[in-house]
């Protein structure tokens, strides 16, 4: 048996392998040791294999599933062992194969998958300063390929936010991935060899079942094409057979997408809070979808959001068709949908269990009701519908072939329908009508024997018998075969019990591998209809994901954006969606709306004021509704109009990343460059306290030269918060520059903000009446008031004030020397000795003059 295990393990010797042994899953040696550190299973000693005790640690085979859930979210792959062989017919150790691979980017296990978010398997591979990216949702069917520069891998990382990647295990010896360290998935390194351009391509056609990838627009991307060799290798193998769900493939181009870096992500709390909490983000605010494909579906639009405005704006014609038939009744017919898109990659790999074909079956025959209910009017309204009519065979099939309820797993039988399959229902019947055979039988003995007290019985151990007490063994006929012998009593046997014995016991097992028999016949059928299958779960996943932005707009009274070619951002009445739903719940405090004008002749908002006084939130809400208009929803305000956007950049907070040497300056300034070099006159920019993180003075001038920047040179929409009120200076030399505050009123010592957004440089910051908010002991608060003051009179007391905004000086002019005019006339090239040493006695006399 430890011969077995070994040459598995050789096989998969950096994967976890759990080996089937019995009711257990066995670890053995390193493994073993590895799942107590990890898991805290207990360790145990058996026996001995090559002169060394055999360390084991087990989990049991029924809760597997919980261990299978722990190791993946730390990073591990397991590797499943299952017994394959005959037990009974078995000489030696029972045959044991890998039956899957377990890795947290290739997981298809439902218990073992997040329902709202898709889990991405991601191959990156450089080339020549180029970043080919393939990735794939094996529980989705989704293939994409993408190319970017070194700069952009950090934003896609980000935007795709995989379970797993796969690099070349040379550059990760070489650490040429700085990008992949802040990312939260699994880094897998796999060969060098797998990273083939030529590979790529040609798994890449007959993965789609082409003969070129022209008609995907993918034909070019070469370092993308060695990423999916590595890709669909990797997935291949740990599914242990072809992909026959993944027929289509995405090419998504960083010039496609609005741009949205990391910091992005994190500083508008997109997904995540910025604590790495699900709530509240934007997504959970939007996502009130049925289903798990709509959410999914829904995190994508956000995500991925387009600098086309086509898809946003059918989106948004949707959006408005459904509001004006009505959502609730499509929403309520969504509760009823199974998750489509999960079923089918599951079927295609044959792990689908019964419960889901159960699911899909109930799916299928609602199709016709939510046909019903589902509004259309619309391009993708329209597009959808068409959708929600598969074929019919599919659903008959399903019908006739599974059981109303079946069993959770095949091995437990009771699946296929009764009346499926004949031969199947006689196997059945043998042992649904047991009891009333022996109950006949032995009537028909007593009858025959005389014998009153004669049972037929059954148990596990001695199987059928017939039991006769002491006082009736004169009369046991000569046909009777003893079989146990009892304190008080005899068994026996007949011809005809035994051979209804063997018929009985046998037919369990054989019905149970009819069943298995007959459900990977069904799964076979089923091959036939995945394309169409995968059709209607894309089709349900965008209705939903629609029905949910309906509703969203509807109840928290959002409006439909408008799109204009020339640039501008003209918000009416805007609205933070998320801090306004929080205010809501924690105590029903009004939000206060504010207004937004950017456009050709205002680039740049100098935004001052207090803290807490709604700076940030302000900031922070232009950009989400930028993005919830890209991405296809209503927004958050009174009305809107947008002109063309091509990135959202943001440098917001105080953070450090010490593991990597970058103090909360350094990354402050790193952020900052990076919008410095990626920010265009399309781009939205958000600067929030830029320079705080060193000394006034360097902060200040730094401070004022990125502002420069982006007004002068970048020419980006900025929001330019600061507590530097020497910048309020900037709009006076900058005509594309305008000054806004957020208003505060004191009153005695206290404050109160009002958090409205209005023209004109805020009069104070207010930072020693927040302090005393935030508890500050009293005798602190006075001190800071007197050093405050002092301060203000000495700052009235200078004479003049230092030109931020002037252009650097430029360097003074030097006169030059009569000797250094003479040199610079001197051509040595074309000189005669005779001549170089008149001139050398020339320099020596000048050089007298000039000391004379």
């Amino acid at each position: 048996m430890m011969q077995q295990y070994l040459r598995i393990k050789a096989e998969h010797p950096d994967t976890l392998v759990f080996y089937r042994m019995g009711d257990f899953y066995e670890l053995f040696y390193d493994d073993a040791r590895k799942a107590h550190r990890l898991m805290d299973i207990t360790l145990t000693t058996r026996g001995q294999s090559g002169g060394e005790p055999v360390v084991m640690a087990g989990v049991p085979v029924h809760s597997v599933e919980s261990y299978l859930a722990r190791l993946l979210k730390l990073g591990e792959s397991v590797a499943v062992a299952e017994q394959v062989g005959d037990v009974a017919t078995a000489k030696g150790p029972v045959e044991r194969k890998v039956t899957r691979v377990v890795t947290p980017g290739t997981v298809t296990d439902s218990e073992l998958l997040d329902d709202r978010a898709d889990t991405l398997l991601l191959a990156v591979h450089r080339h020549r300063g180029v970043y080919g990216l393939a990735w794939l949702g094996l529980s989705s069917g989704q293939l994409g390929l993408a190319e970017c520069a070194e700069r952009e891998l950090a934003g896609w990382l980000a935007r795709l936010a995989p379970a797993e990647t796969l690099v070349d295990r040379d550059d990760v010896e070489k650490n040429a991935f700085p990008a992949l360290r802040s990312s939260k998935g699994t880094l897998t390194p796999r060969p060098a060899w797998q990273f083939d351009t030529g590979l790529g391509h040609r798994k890449l056609c007959e993965q789609l079942k082409v003969a070129s990838l022209a008609g995907f627009n993918a034909q070019d991307l070469g370092t993308a094409h060695a990423a999916a060799a590595a890709l669909l290798a990797y997935a291949e193998h740990t599914q242990g057979r072809a992909l026959a769900h993944v027929s289509t493939l995405t090419v998504q181009r960083a010039s496609e997408l609005l741009e949205l870096p990391p910091a992005t992500h994190r500083n508008l709390e997109l997904t995540e809070t910025l604590r790495g909490e699900r709530s509240p983000t934007l997504l959970s605010l939007l996502d009130t979808c049925r289903t798990g494909m709509g959410s999914r579906a829904l995190r994508h639009w956000l995500t991925h959001p387009l600098r086309d405005r086509r898809a946003a704006q059918m989106r948004h014609a949707a959006i408005e068709q459904l509001l004006a038939e009505g959502y609730e009744p499509l929403r309520e017919a969504l509760r009823a949908v199974s998750d489509v898109e999960r079923i089918v990659s599951r079927i295609a790999l044959r792990q689908v269990r019964p419960r889901e074909l159960s699911g899909l079956r109930m799916t299928l025959t609602c199709l016709p009701a939510l046909r019903h209910v589902a509004p259309h009017g619309s391009a993708l309204l329209d597009e959808c519908h068409a959708a929600l009519s598969p074929d019919p065979t599919v659903a008959d099939l399903l019908v006739r072939a599974i059981a109303e309820e079946p069993a959770v797993l095949l091995r437990d039988g009771g699946v296929i329908a009764t009346g499926f399959d004949p031969e199947l229902d006689e196997l059945r019947a043998i042992g649904q009508n047991c009891d009333a055979f022996l109950i006949d039988l032995e009537a028909r003995e007593r009858a025959r024997t005389g014998i009153a007290n004669l049972r037929v019985q059954f148990n596990r151990v001695h199987g059928f018998y017939i039991e006769v007490t002491s006082s009736g063994l004169d009369k046991v006929p000569a046909d009777y075969q003893r079989r146990q012998t009892m304190k008080n009593a005899e068994r026996f046997i007949t011809p005809e019990l035994k051979a209804f014995e063997d018929k009985a016991l046998s037919a369990q097992d054989r019905a149970l591998a009819r069943e298995k028999w007959l459900y990977e016949q069904l799964l076979e059928q089923l091959q036939l209809w995945l394309a169409p299958l995968a059709a209607l779960g894309r089709a349900l996943a965008t209705l939903d994901a629609l029905a949910a932005l309906a509703e969203r707009a509807a109840t928290l009274d959002w409006c439909r954006p408008e799109f204009v070619n020339h640039p501008c951002i003209e918000i009416q009445a805007g609205r933070h969606p998320v801090v306004q739903a929080r205010l809501q719940e924690t105590g029903g405090v009004e939000f206060i709306p504010n207004d937004c004008r950017l456009d050709s002749r205002t680039r740049l908002l100098v935004i001052t004021g207090p803290n807490m006084g709604g700076k940030s939130t302000f900031m922070r809400q232009v950009a989400l509704i930028a993005l919830l208009a890209a991405m296809g929803s209503y927004v958050p305000a009174r009305a809107c109009r947008l002109g063309p956007i091509d990135a959202i950049h943001t440098r917001i907070g105080a953070a450090d990343d010490l593991a990597n040497a970058q103090s909360t300056f350094m990354m402050e300034m790193t952020e900052a460059a990076a919008i410095i070099h990626g920010a265009t006159e399309q781009s939205l920019v958000l600067m929030d306290e830029i320079g705080r993180g060193t000394s006034t003075f360097d902060g200040l001038a730094l401070a004022s030269a990125i502002a420069t920047q982006l007004h002068d040179r970048n020419k980006a929409f900025t929001l330019f918060a600061t507590h530097y009120f020497e910048l309020t200076e900037f709009p006076r030399r900058h005509e594309r520059a305008l000054n806004f505050h957020v208003s505060a009123t004191e009153s005695g010592d206290d404050i109160v903000f009002l958090h409205a957004i209005e023209p004109g440089p805020a009069s104070r910051s207010y930072g020693v009446q927040v302090a005393r908010l935030a508890g500050m002991p009293p005798v602190l608060i006075r001190q800071a008031r007197a050093a405050l003051e002092a301060l203000e009179a000495q700052s009235r007391e200078r004479d003049a004030q230092v030109d931020l905004f002037a252009a650097p000086a430029a360097a003074p002019v030097r006169e030059t020397s009569p000797v250094e005019r003479a040199v610079a006339d001197l051509n040595p090239d074309a000189m005669s000795p005779k001549e170089a040493l008149d001139a050398l006695y020339r320099l020596k006399q000048l050089h007298r003059d000039g000391d004379a």
